[in-house]
């Protein structure tokens, strides 16, 4: 038998049990669609071990990793150079999970990875809603001609979801078409005094969370696939987080980092303590 000595690979504050876990965080390896810096299939294992640089407590929200029931079950086997495969395998992985009646957290890879999540949870969340933080509006009806991009997952999961429920936080980058789409659809949030209105609206409604983090601004996160200047500060996005934390969050996914494009490995540190506070946001205790 090994001894108790070994370091774990899982994330910080991660519970032994899947049974008696809430949520399951799962890696998704996968940047084939990347249009500019590709390297984001690296991030979840990179996040994976900066994790273990924070502490298990938040004094945003004065909770405690230690307080709620987490699994990491590791990284998705996806296959390289295989798009449609790739999206197969997250799909199946997602309904096995909320067979359980677990709850989902993607570590990507590259934003596309959300769409088949989505697919998965529309099965059994009829009426979910998705909030949506991101720097690029990802609202192309297609990019080179293809229908599934990181540059179309939003608007493809309007194609699921409708319009009417998306949200959109932080978007400073897109086609004209893109904000005249998001304009006509209404979806763009553009500052706080909007929150009241979106809490009525979404109050009781399962909620899938998904943060680009290329919302940051490259001063704050530069190892990303796609850095357009201009976005929040850590402390920003934080604060916005929390603006939701009434909301009945049934999944989400942190993803976008391209670790290899800051060797200081700030910006991994950055994306792990974000995915902290999503948990510690979203989790119920135990």
């Amino acid at each position: 038998m090994l001894n108790e000595h070994f370091l774990s690979k899982n994330w910080l504050g991660a519970s032994k049990s899947f049974d008696k876990s809430d949520w399951t965080l799962v890696g998704l390896p996968y940047d084939g669609t990347c249009s500019y810096r590709p390297g984001s299939r690296f991030a979840p294992e990179q996040i994976r071990l900066a994790s273990w640089g924070l502490e298990t407590y938040s004094p945003y929200q004065n909770k405690d990793l230690d307080e709620i029931a987490f699994y990491d079950a590791g990284e998705l086997d996806l296959p390289l150079g295989n798009r449609d495969a790739s999206l197969n395998i997250i799909f199946v992985a997602v309904q096995k999970i909320l067979a359980e009646n677990k709850h989902w957290l993607g570590i990507g890879g590259e934003h596309l990875v959300t769409y088949p999540v989505i697919q998965a949870y529309f099965k059994k969340y009829p009426d979910l809603a998705v909030i949506h933080f991101d720097a690029h509006a990802d609202l192309r009806d297609d990019y080179l001609g293809e229908k599934l991009s990181h540059a179309t997952v939003m608007r493809r999961i309007c194609d699921l979801l409708g319009a009417e429920n998306l949200t959109q936080i932080g978007i400073r980058s897109g086609t004209k078409d893109e904000f005249e789409w998001m304009q006509v659809n209404n979806t763009q949030i553009m500052n706080k005094s909007e929150i009241p209105q979106i809490l009525s609206k979404l109050a009781n409604r399962p909620i899938f969370l998904s943060v680009d983090l290329d919302v940051l601004d490259p001063g704050v996160l530069s190892g990303t696939g796609t850095p357009e200047p201009g976005g929040m500060s850590f402390n920003e996005l934080i604060s916005w987080l929390l603006e939701f934390k009434s909301l009945n969050f049934v999944g989400a996914d942190v993803v976008e980092l391209s670790p290899n494009y800051d060797t200081s490995g700030v910006s991994t540190i950055v994306a792990a303590k974000i995915i902290r506070e999503i948990l510690l946001l979203a989790a119920h205790h135990i």
